[in-house]
């Protein structure tokens, strides 16, 4: 298991042509994920046609350095973009997995996946009339994910389950060249499956719903339903003793040069320097802005703590999930 540069909520895309099949499943499934029912394929193809994308990666190529050969540009990143997607209110409406029937009147849940296999959307062929040899050869062109019988016992948990798997596979796929890019260089917590597995604990501890790859200090910046941050700032060894250094050559307090060299402290400093190490601004008031480390062991040791993460020190304010459920349970305007 990898770590996403990011993952928020997204849309689940139902196709039946039973509408009442699908007012049942969309009843059955967890009222917080949000999800997009059709009936007719012709409407929902045409839905999808137009429906939000995720395009905009932080990436582009340098062709500015003369010593640098054509065939080999240097690729810049601007990391501090990927968590100001959290601005965006149309990012929960991206749908990130289709469910879809197999027999239709306008054509078959293959055929529809077909239509759609060049969107990155997963798909999961719910059924009760494919057969396995469809649904494996289906499998086998990269049509469909995921295969479920409607008639099994256990259909609607195995579907729930598949669509969390999805929706996880979906982020870890849109950006895993970039992610894998990155871990190269200071954010190695990405490719650390310890590491990944504390996220998701910290997801259902905190009942946080998104999070993003944060640059300076590096970490993760969360947010629950309701749009309030938490930053998770993760350091190697490496990373703590260049706190240590900043500080030194800083003239901080010897108290917190001691805590710092003991390890009895992680800190994260008003970004006024642009990247949470020590100022003169703190002084003597440092401990206001550190908390005691916690350890993650994986590929290395990462120390790790959540701060309240204030929205001044973002560029613009997080779009809430809760805002948009709630535009989309509010009643029609008469």
């Amino acid at each position: 298991m990898k770590l996403p540069i990011y993952s928020h909520p997204s849309t689940v895309v139902l196709v039946d042509d039973s509408d009442s099949f699908l007012k049942s499943l969309s009843f059955q499934l967890d009222p917080l994920l949000p999800s997009k029912t059709f009936h007719d394929t012709a409407v929902a193809l045409e839905w999808f046609a137009q429906s939000n994308r995720r395009d905009d990666l932080p990436l582009h190529v340098n062709f500015d350095n003369v010593n640098q050969a054509p065939d080999l540009p240097n690729v810049a990143v601007d990391v501090r973009r990927i968590h100001r997607v959290c601005e965006q209110g149309q990012r929960f409406s991206i749908p990130s997995v289709l469910v879809v029937d197999y027999s239709m009147p306008q054509m078959n849940g293959i055929e529809f996946c077909q239509a759609l296999q060049h969107l990155p959307t997963k798909k999961i062929l719910f059924t009760g009339a494919a057969d396995e040899k469809i649904a494996v050869e289906a499998f086998n062109r990269g049509l469909i994910d995921r295969y479920i019988k409607k008639s099994d016992d256990d259909a609607l948990d195995r579907l729930e389950i598949e669509i969390g798997a999805m929706q996880r596979a979906f982020f870890l796929d849109h950006a895993q060249t970039l992610s894998d890019m990155l871990a190269l260089h200071d954010f190695s917590f990405l490719r650390c499956q310890a590491m990944a597995t504390l996220v998701q604990e910290l997801y259902r501890k905190h009942g946080f719903v998104e999070h993003y790859l944060y640059p300076s200090p590096a970490g993760i910046l969360f947010f629950d339903r309701y749009g309030r941050g938490k930053l998770m700032v993760i350091e190697t060894e490496q990373g703590m003793c260049a706190q240590y250094e900043v500080a030194r050559d800083s003239d901080a307090p010897h108290s917190l040069l001691l805590a710092l060299s003991e390890r009895r402290v992680l800190p994260f400093f008003p970004p006024t320097a642009g990247d949470g190490m020590y100022s003169n601004e703190a002084g003597d008031e440092w401990h206001r802005h550190c908390r005691a480390p916690q350890v993650c062991q994986g590929r290395e040791k990462y120390y790790w703590a959540l701060f309240d993460f204030p929205e001044l020190y973002l560029d613009a304010p997080p779009v809430p999930f809760e805002q948009f459920l709630n535009a989309r349970h509010a009643p029609l305007a008469a």
